[in-house]
């Protein structure tokens, strides 16, 4: 019996062929995405060992502005600018590590806050606070402050341990106050039928969940807290301005007031920018900024650790699912 005709192109020969540079293409790729994998290995081993290298050579030439040898006679610069919190660039670890830096160097006749901040974390700008007036204590140079735009409640709270405090006549300055916020939204879910199902141990744990209502004795209980940090606030307040405190019903109630004013209620002792108080006050012209930045290798670590990161996201979203 013959066998079958078949059209040219479905003859075993040329199925044989064509099964043949389908199973190489698929050997030819595999390999193509094993080399890929392998050089991005590669490549990753190598950029760590290069931050590795960059932080270890950063690190054994990082110091104090000047080196280890006393400079010459200079006004010391510390910078407070933005939300003094823990973590950002005004916390206290970043703002004490400068000024110990500050005070040690011995060229250093002064140091000058310059200040530009809304405010932020009492506690944050309590240590800031205690550990200016340690230094001042230990290392006998006077302190001062130069608020530029702005020098509002906890940024405040740091201003204060300053000898004498210089503002531009448009600068806000003040917010002796604390607060709390949050928003309720009880109403809005039983509008629309949401129920908030909220475990605790404890019957006060959640009192400030914004899901679930406030009690009057968890609300009086939030208030005296904040009463008890305002009133740390203002004996700050106090200790630091002393008898140049022209104290009003309002002066305390958190309002702030422009340079201006501040000079006239005593929050503040004149109109100054820092070149000024360099030239005139401290008389030494010299400015030297110790304010703490990111360096190179922290600004290479961190954008690399976010370059890295994305990688990884990227590479688990083209993974395939585990079922």
């Amino acid at each position: 019996m013959s066998e079958p005709h078949l059209p040219p192109s479905e003859t075993p020969s040329h199925k044989t062929v064509w099964e043949r540079d389908t199973l190489e293409r698929l050997v030819f790729a595999t390999l193509a995405e094993q080399r890929a994998s392998r050089r991005w290995r590669i490549f990753l081993r190598m950029a760590w060992f290069a931050l590795a290298v960059v932080l270890v050579w950063t690190g054994m030439h990082k110091g104090g502005v000047g080196g280890s040898s006393p400079s010459q006679p200079h006004t010391a610069v510390v910078a407070i600018k933005g939300e003094i919190a823990d973590g950002a660039d005004a916390s206290a670890e970043w703002v004490v590590t400068a000024l110990r830096a500050a005070f040690e160097d011995e060229g250093s006749q002064a140091i000058v806050l310059q200040i530009n901040s809304p405010g932020g974390s009492p506690v944050q700008a309590g240590i800031i606070n205690d550990e200016i007036r340690r230094l001042k204590e230990k290392h006998k140079k006077p302190v001062y402050a130069v608020v530029e735009e702005s020098c509002a409640s906890a940024a405040y709270y740091i201003a204060v341990v300053a000898d004498e405090i210089y503002v531009d006549k448009a600068s806000i300055v003040g917010s002796i106050g604390v607060l709390m916020d949050g928003f309720g939204f009880t109403g809005l879910m039983d509008k629309l039928g949401v129920e908030r199902r909220l475990m605790t141990a404890g019957v006060n744990k959640g009192f400030l969940d914004p899901f679930s209502p406030q009690t009057k004795p968890q609300r009086a209980h939030a208030q005296t807290l904040l009463d008890q940090i305002h009133q740390q606030f203002i004996q700050v307040v106090r200790d630091g301005r002393g008898k140049r405190l022209k104290e009003t019903p309002e002066l305390f109630s958190g309002l702030f007031w422009s340079g201006e004013q501040a000079v006239e209620l005593g929050l503040a002792d004149g109109l100054g920018n820092l070149d000024y108080v360099a030239r005139e006050i401290v008389k030494a012209e010299d400015i030297i900024d110790y304010t703490r930045h990111d360096n190179v290798a922290e600004r290479l670590a961190k954008r690399f650790g976010a370059a890295i990161g994305e990688g990884a996201m990227r590479a688990l979203q083209t993974m395939p699912a585990v079922r």
